[in-house]
């Protein structure tokens, strides 16, 4: 998905002629920190509510505050993840959508972006998440998903991030299964660290029928 393909566009543009007073009050009942500025379509920048709230004269117009505008923007043909970078680089809850001629094409919303990173991660899908902390050395996805697909599973998702620990890295598994007792005494045996898992069907089932088959014992 595009950038352009997720704005909902439920945000306006300013201009530099508009006042402190409209950009305030247009914030306020947006519930939005930031609104782009245009002039002549051209897209100029994000301001910043805090920029602006402690200017006394409210009839200022946004001209005077050009120094302060974000460059915050995304071009209308980049994967929508880039738009991820610039809400937490400015963290901003509204990200502009340019064309190639710099003219504004739309906005995405902080909503829209979270819940199409949602969908992106997997997050509705069904399934067991499982994460290993591995040296960089040690990632190799052939492994690990020769090692899911042996418990007759599949790999939904796969997301790698950066480690508290140099050299190390975090990888995160959404699986298409709920039980993963077998998944994860699989990874255990190649050495892989498992530091999390959900998912515990299994397990539980077992505890239940070994505390049964012990009562069973008992009452012999």
């Amino acid at each position: 998905m595009t950038t352009l393909q997720l704005a909902d566009n439920i945000y306006p543009s300013l201009r530099l002629d508009d006042s402190v007073a409209t950009a305030l009050q247009l914030m306020n009942e947006l519930k939005v920190t930031h609104l782009p500025v245009v002039s002549e379509e051209k897209f100029l920048g994000l301001i910043a509510e805090e920029d602006i709230s402690e200017e006394t004269n409210h009839d200022t117009t946004l001209e005077v505050f050009q120094s302060n505008f974000i460059p915050g923007a995304v071009n209308s043909n980049n994967h929508f993840l880039k738009a991820a970078s610039v809400y937490n680089l400015y963290q901003t809850n509204v990200i502009p959508v340019i064309n190639e001629s710099n003219e504004l094409a739309g906005t995405i919303s902080s909503t829209a972006l979270i819940s199409a990173m949602g969908n992106f991660c997997g997050s509705s899908e069904f399934g067991a998440v499982v994460v290993l902390e591995m040296p960089r050395t040690r990632f190799a996805i052939s492994e690990i998903n020769s090692i899911i697909e042996s418990d007759g599973a599949t790999i939904l998702h796969l997301n790698v991030s950066p480690h508290a620990l140099p050299d190390f890295l975090e990888v995160t598994l959404q699986i298409n299964k709920k039980e993963v007792s077998t998944i994860i005494a699989t990874f255990e045996r190649y050495e892989y660290s498992v530091s999390f898992y959900s998912g515990e069907e299994l397990f539980e089932n077992e505890l239940s029928s070994n505390y049964n088959n012990l009562m069973n014992y008992l009452q012999i």
